[in-house]
């Protein structure tokens, strides 16, 4: 899981050329895989990593960081985040869960309430859900649209509209200094089932568990179709979609933060040189606590 293995991102990368089919992701690790502890160990060593990039970035602030999480639900997004981001100083980074939309947000354009959430320039921001859930939740159940106020629904073709709008968004973001990275967790339908059990007969983790995901777990196919559709149009090289496999938690982990180091790795965010001016007022500093 080291650097040293160029074919680490390549194998979860969503390919940019529009041929993504869900049927190639695996919901398992690859062969070879390390034990748990070990991936405990690289997941330690990972984060300790993140927090010395995330100072660089914060420093520097010519960059932000927008990384996107989606997945079924169950999949693991919260504590991935949780887990991964441990050792982040918090002024660093903000997360943000997009549920339903407000009767205001509604009243906007599908994009208008993420962008109200964007990462500044030296921060890294987490959308736990985001935009895509207009191509997804709303796809698979559009009688939705009937509240978005729009000025005519064509189902033929507003999903095709609303990625290339999504396109140009991301686009636009890299553009101006914004690297984007979304990981979709790719959990099983089988694995679902036993998270979901293990919220009803863990009573630390009933209140997780709402009737409403096995109604959307009842439109299992339809969403992977939804998902595939997204990934596939979207995916590209300035905004890559990473398929995870999400049935084995500690790999899981793994898999993001390597992903999020080397994004950052590759922004190569650097500390601010002084000048001249500045040096002199470091001097100065030092001067006067010396003489204290």
């Amino acid at each position: 899981m080291s650097d040293r293995h160029p074919d680490f991102l390549k194998r979860h990368r969503v390919p940019f050329d529009g041929r993504f089919s869900i049927r190639d992701c695996p919901c398992d690790p690859p062969d070879g895989t390390p034990s748990k502890k070990a991936l405990e160990a690289e997941l330690d060593n990972l984060v300790t990593r993140l927090d010395e990039l995330q100072q660089r970035l914060f420093a520097d602030r010519r960059f932000a960081l927008l990384c996107v999480f989606q997945a079924m639900d169950a999949a693991g997004k919260d504590s991935t985040i949780r887990k991964v981001f441990s050792g982040v100083n918090p002024a660093g980074f903000r997360v943000h869960a997009f549920g339903r939309p407000s009767e205001l947000e509604l009243r906007h354009d599908f994009l208008a309430r993420v962008e109200l959430r964007l990462p500044e320039r030296g921060k890294i921001g987490i959308f736990n859900r985001s935009h895509y859930e207009e191509v997804l939740v709303v796809r698979v159940r559009p009688e939705f649209l009937a509240a978005q106020h729009l000025p005519d629904i064509d189902l033929k073709h507003i999903w095709e509209q609303r990625f290339e709008s999504i396109r140009n968004f991301e686009h636009h973001l890299a553009r101006n200094g914004t690297a984007v990275v979304k990981f979709w967790l790719n959990v099983s339908r089988n694995e679902q089932k036993k998270r979901f059990l293990s919220r009803i007969e863990e009573q630390e983790k009933n209140w997780k568990f709402r009737l409403g995901d096995l109604d959307d777990r009842e439109r299992w196919d339809d969403f992977q179709a939804a998902y595939e559709a997204a990934l596939r149009e979207t995916s590209r090289s300035w905004a890559p979609w990473y398929a995870i496999p999400a049935d084995d938690k500690p790999y899981m982990r793994v898999a993001v933060a390597r992903v999020l180091v080397a994004t950052l790795q590759n922004l190569d965010p650097k500390y601010p040189k002084l000048d001249a001016p500045q040096r002199r007022e470091l001097q100065e500093g030092r001067r006067r606590l010396e003489k204290e």
